[in-house]
């Protein structure tokens, strides 16, 4: 069962690495390619927590009530906080029609429409916990009728599975994973929501303070503290930091925190300090902390929300509420004798982060030493609080807040003890063998350390990182970027970056490459002409050609076409690159990327096989160094007779090709007569593979002709073909006038076994 299981997840398992994005406005969510089947239709929208997602749900329905996506005559939007409570069950009908909405008659004719109309529902739950939360679903669950009660991870099994309400459209809002299990493999669409780029900060912001005093000297002060600036790529940071700046530019300081736990910190002291008695302060405290200790005894198991009856004081209910930290909502009634029950779910996620940081500082039962333990990038195991992801940086953030007055008033710590945690995460790190940390540990790493602001910290960690440091398909976020930049600054070694996959803007791949001790770097290859295209318009011809020499592009795999028009892009930069030397009277200029590749891997697959081929043999001249070309691919390119002649025709300039490798590409004779006729010119090549193709006698005649002219051959592999012995007997011919030619591996099924162990104890280089 377990094998079975497992065999399965691998089946369904997805990378969205693997896919091509751009981008799309919202009237096009819900534009599937037309399929026969009028089966449940599966969108999902990804974003990290404060990205916006809820936002845009709210956008979808207000334009839907406004007439757009007519295609839906029932829209239900649900949020998944408030329906994840273990203890609740409920059937479809109390879903939609209690939960939601309560029409004031004619439900039992609602439903019935509903259920014979499916392709006219949408279905929105906002804020979907996982999609592995779906691994060990009950699949009997999916088939029950509707009007049964059932856990709603038993309901979202059935609509998922298209056993319940098969035909409609579901929507769902969740944060993004590296790997999308079982579930996704009925997914139509996956869409992303990325954040703010520079310039939608600098807007948000002025809008923020349009009617405010404050509007030009709020952005200067924002933005000249980078860090902060950073984080408001994210609109609900972007609020946090507009809303403390405005209560900074009030009271009339000058400056900024420099940190997000300061930003949080203050927050909450703005919230609940102004204008106190001493008792009502008190209280206020109290009632913080044990919001805090409720924040982390939530976020241990992945939840937000609560029954309101379960709170432990109406104090504590009505201080969250009046404060905002808590929003309410009512549950589902059964029948209408049953009394109404309400729950409160945490306003936002990094209020509950910080709380959850702030619980394991203040709780006394906690020692020093366990601290730690909750500081994800020293476990060897499986991050446990990768839910809570801010509250590790919060966390070591506020061991090194100890002298801020406000929580010195929450802890009622002396300064003795303050400095007893200080050096337990001292002590810590400097155990910690960085060089062994996986990107995404050390990364968390590089950001709770630039949290605690502490110099010494900040120094012992850039002086122990790696000199090749690899984010490969880590997402690098603005926040990231800038911690990363401020950290390899202070290093005096000098390091190479892979930045490939990791979604980095073109501002932050800027920052990093400009770095003197950067000396190399590997990144999206659209990232990067892009970047060169705006360092040409402004004209900063300095950090050009110091940013071309540093790009590293060897080795390359194409897997799109996106990946062959961005190589054709970069050759077009070539171009370019010479016209800007041209005019400052310099010689001609050579991107060392493009002169230095040398092997280029073509994975297309059957789809865009020869039509990606057909685009890339345009350009292979452009690259003088290439000794490997690779074609071969597991899911077979298949660029045929037609792909073979364009390649064939490219062969003269290719003259530093050692490896050609065209195995499982659908190619007969006519494309090895073409192949044949121009293999000569490859001067320099060793190896020759056409495994696994439709090659005949005919083929194998015309390559044999020509093995003698290949004087730099010492490799040919043409097994599992359609060679017969007599083409068989046509290579071993040849092969005795190329004393050069070491291996010839030639089995092929049609070749009788006796003919071929005869040719190899005439010539023992003819591999049986």
């Amino acid at each position: 069962k377990n094998s079975a299981k497992a065999m399965e997840k691998e089946m369904v398992t997805c990378s969205r690495q693997d896919k091509e994005k751009t981008a799309i406005d919202r009237s096009q969510i819900f534009q599937i390619p037309p399929r026969k089947d009028l089966e449940t239709k599966v969108i999902v929208v990804l974003g990290k927590a404060g990205m916006g997602k809820s936002i845009l749900i709210q956008k979808i329905c207000q334009d839907w009530s406004n007439g757009e996506f007519s295609q839906f005559e029932f829209v239900f939007w649900f949020d998944c906080k408030q329906l994840s409570l273990p203890e609740k069950q409920y059937s479809l009908k109390e879903l939609l029609l209690e939960f939601f909405v309560k029409p004031q008659e004619g439900s039992k004719e609602i439903f019935e429409y509903i259920l014979q109309n499916p392709a006219k529902v949408l279905l929105v739950f906002d804020g979907f916990k996982g999609f592995h939360d779906h691994e060990n679903f009950p699949r009997s669950s999916a088939s029950l009728p509707e009007k049964y009660l059932c856990s709603i991870k038993e309901l979202l099994s059935g609509l998922i599975q298209k056993k319940i309400l098969n035909g409609c459209t579901l929507l769902f809002t969740a944060r993004p994973k590296d790997k999308l299990y079982q579930c996704m493999s009925k997914v139509d669409k996956t869409i992303e929501i990325v954040g703010f780029s520079p310039q939608q900060r600098e807007l948000y912001i002025t809008k923020y303070f349009e009617e405010s005093p404050y509007c030009d000297s709020a952005l200067k002060l924002i933005k000249e503290c980078e860090y902060l600036f950073s984080h408001c790529y994210s609109p609900v940071m972007c609020r946090f930091v507009c809303f403390l700046c405005e209560t900074v530019l009030e009271v009339g300081e000058k400056s900024l925190p420099s940190t997000l736990t300061e930003v949080f910190l203050k927050f909450f002291q703005q919230k609940i300090m102004p204008m106190q008695t001493d008792f009502k302060t008190t209280q206020n405290q109290e009632s913080l902390a044990t919001l805090a200790r409720i924040a982390w005894c939530l976020g241990e198991k992945h939840q937000s929300a609560m029954k309101s009856d379960l709170l432990p004081s109406k104090e504590v209910k009505e201080f969250a509420l009046k404060y905002g930290f808590f929003l309410p909502f009512a549950f589902p009634r059964h029948s209408d004798s049953e009394e109404e029950e309400f729950g409160s779910t945490f306003s936002d996620f990094a209020i509950q982060n910080f709380l959850c940081a702030l619980h394991l500082l203040l709780a006394e039962e906690l020692k020093d030493k366990n601290l730690t333990k909750y500081l994800s990038f020293l476990s060897k195991k499986k991050k446990p609080y990768n839910w809570l992801d801010l509250m590790p940086r919060f966390l070591a953030g506020l061991m090194f807040l100890q002298d801020d007055p406000f929580f010195c008033s929450l802890s009622n710590e002396d300064a003795k003890q303050s400095t007893k945690k200080q050096k337990t995460l001292l002590k810590y790190i400097r155990r910690l063998q960085i060089n062994t940390l996986c990107p995404e540990r050390l990364l968390e790493l590089l950001r709770c350390v630039y949290e605690t602001q502490n110099n010494y910290l900040l120094q012992h960690v850039a002086l122990r990182l790696e000199p090749y440091l690899s984010f490969l398909g880590i997402v690098l976020t603005p926040p990231d970027v800038h911690v990363l930049h401020s950290i390899l600054k202070r290093s005096r070694k000098e390091f190479s970056l892979d930045l490939r996959n990791s979604s980095i803007d073109m501002q932050g791949l800027q920052a990093l490459v400009s770095l003197r001790n950067v000396t190399s770097f590997r990144a999206s290859l659209s990232a990067t002409v892009r970047l060169w295209k705006s360092l040409e318009q402004t004209k900063d011809f300095e950090l050009l050609k110091a940013s071309t020499e540093k790009f590293v592009l060897d080795p390359f795999k194409a897997r799109t076409m996106k990946d062959i028009s961005d190589l054709s892009d970069l050759v077009e930069m070539q171009k370019m690159m010479n016209c800007v030397q041209g005019a400052s009277g310099c010689t001609r200029y050579e991107i060392p990327a493009i002169r230095n590749l040398r092997k280029l891997e073509f994975a297309l697959g059957p789809a865009c096989g020869l039509q990606g081929l057909l685009k890339l043999v345009k350009i292979l001249a452009a690259f003088p160094s290439l000794q490997h070309l690779d074609l071969d691919a597991l899911s077979e390119n298949g660029i045929g007779d037609e792909g073979a002649k364009s390649l064939s025709e490219v062969f003269p300039t290719l003259t530093s090709l050692e490896t050609l490798n065209l195995s499982q590409n659908k190619i007969t004779d006519l494309g090895a007569e073409n192949l044949a006729t121009a293999l000569p010119s490859l001067s320099s090549l060793k190896t020759l593979s056409l495994y696994n193709n439709n090659i005949c006698d005919f083929g194998a005649e015309n390559l044999a002709k020509v093995l003698p002219s290949m004087t730099s051959l010492r490799v040919l592999d043409v097994q599992y073909n359609k060679i017969t012995g007599v083409g068989a007997q046509q290579l071993t011919d040849s092969l005795r006038k190329c004393p050069h030619i070491k291996n010839l591996v030639m089995w092929n099924p049609t070749i009788p076994y006796g003919v071929l162990e005869h040719l190899h104890q005439l010539d023992s280089r003819i591999s049986v």
